[in-house]
C-alpha cells in the first residue's frame, strides 16, 4: 500500500461497546485502517446509515471474515492513499464506495472495484447515501428480479432508503410502481418520486389494493423487506410468472406457504444478501451502476432522498431516528 507522511496514526470513529440499544454506539479512536494492494483508503466526508447497521449493533449481523468490526456500509470522500495494484483511481479522487464495514470513521478502506466517482452536481452527503441502497436495488430488482419496461412492480416500505431508491429506478426504467407506506405524508413523498399507487397499510389491505389496481392480474415483481405474514400476502399479489425477491425479514424469516399456488401461477421466490458477496461480484454491480444509473444522476433524473444529517459522534441518535421509522429516505453521518 502507498501511504503519505501527512496521514495521522489514528482516527476518530464510532465503536460498538457491546450489543444492544443505540447507546452502545460510542465515539472512539482506532489506528488507521490497513488496506490491501487492490484497495483504496478514503478520507470520509459522509457515511450512510442503514438497517443492517442496526442489526449489527444488536448482534444479529456479524461482519464477514476480514471486514472491519466498525459499523457502516457506505461512504463518500476523497482518496487519501491507494494500494500498489490500483490502476483506476489516484489520490485526490472523490469517490463513493460500498464497504463491508468501517464506514463510521474518519478513514475507511474500500476495494477499488466497489468505488464509483461522485456524480457531477452531488454533494458528499448525497454521494454517501448512494452505494448501499443503489447496489442493493440494482442487483435485486433488475438482475435477480428481471424488472422490464411495462411491468408492474410492488416495493414495500416505500419511504425507506431502499424504497425511495427502488421507486425512482423502477419508474425511470418504465415500470408501473406500487408501494406500501405507513402514513399520508410518506404516501405523498412516494408519489412525487414516481409511485403510481401508494397504499397506507395502516388504513387499507395492500393485497386488495394491488389486485384492484391491476384488474386482478397481480404484479410482476415484488421487493420485500418485511417477511413474516407478508410472504403469503405477497404471493397473493403476484400474477402469472411473478417474482418475489426477499432482501430482509423485519417481521421474521419463517412462514408456512401453499406451494400449489406457486406452481399454478409459475411464481418464483428468490432473495439475496449483499454484504457477504465477493469483491468481484460487487464490482460487477458497480460497473452496471456506472453505465446505467450514473447518467441518470448527472442528468438530474435521480438522487438519494436525504432526510437528515448528523455528526459522526451522533451515531446513536441516528440509530434512534432510524428505529422510529419517522424518516423518509436516508440518514447520513457527516465527518
Amino acid at each position: 500500500m502507498t501511504l503519505t507522511p501527512e496521514l495521522p496514526g489514528e482516527m476518530n470513529c464510532v465503536v460498538l461497546d457491546g450489543f444492544g440499544g443505540p447507546d452502545v454506539l460510542k465515539p472512539g479512536k482506532r489506528p488507521m485502517p490497513t488496506f490491501g494492494a487492490d484497495e483504496v483508503l478514503i478520507k470520509v466526508a459522509a457515511a450512510g446509515v442503514n438497517r443492517p447497521d442496526v442489526l449489527q449493533r444488536t448482534g444479529n449481523y456479524t461482519p464477514p471474515p476480514g471486514a472491519s468490526d466498525l459499523p457502516g456500509l457506505e461512504v463518500a470522500g476523497t482518496i487519501a492513499a491507494i494500494g500498489n495494484a490500483v490502476k483506476d483511481w489516484k489520490t485526490g479522487d472523490q469517490v463513493m464506495a460500498l464497504v463491508a464495514g468501517g464506514g463510521y470513521a474518519e478513514y475507511c478502506a474500500a476495494p477499488a472495484p466497489q468505488c464509483l466517482p461522485v456524480p457531477k452536481g452531488f454533494s458528499m452527503v448525497e454521494a454517501g447515501a448512494v452505494p448501499e441502497t443503489f447496489f442493493t436495488v440494482w442487483t435485486n430488482v433488475f438482475e435477480r428480479g428481471h424488472l422490464k419496461k411495462g411491468e408492474t412492480f410492488l416495493v414495500h416500505g416505500g419511504s425507506s432508503g431502499i424504497g425511495t431508491t427502488a421507486i425512482q429506478l423502477a419508474h425511470l426504467f418504465g415500470a408501473k410502481v406500487i408501494t406500501t407506506v405507513g402514513g399520508a405524508d410518506k404516501a405523498e413523498a412516494c408519489r412525487k418520486l414516481g409511485a403510481d399507487l401508494a397504499v397506507n397499510y395502516r388504513e387499507a389491505d395492500f393485497v386488495e389494493a394491488v389486485l384492484k389496481f391491476t384488474d386482478k392480474k397481480g404484479v410482476d415483481l415484488i421487493l420485500d423487506m418485511v417477511g413474516g405474514d407478508y410472504i403469503n400476502r405477497n404471493l397473493a399479489c403476484l400474477g402469472l410468472d411473478g417474482r418475489l425477491v426477499q432482501i430482509a425479514f423485519l417481521q421474521g424469516a419463517k412462514a408456512e406457504i401453499n406451494l400449489a399456488s406457486v406452481m399454478m401461477k409459475r411464481q418464483t421466490i428468490t432473495g439475496s444478501t449483499l454484504r457477504p458477496r465477493s469483491v468481484a461480484q460487487k464490482g460487477e454491480i458497480a460497473a452496471a451502476l456506472k453505465s446505467q444509473v450514473l447518467p441518470l444522476f448527472e442528468a438530474g433524473k435521480a438522487k438519494p432522498v436525504i432526510y437528515k444529517t448528523l455528526q459522526l459522534a451522533e451515531a446513536a441518535e441516528a440509530h434512534r431516528l432510524m428505529e422510529s421509522s419517522a424518516h423518509i429516505g436516508k440518514i447520513v453521518l457527516t465527518v
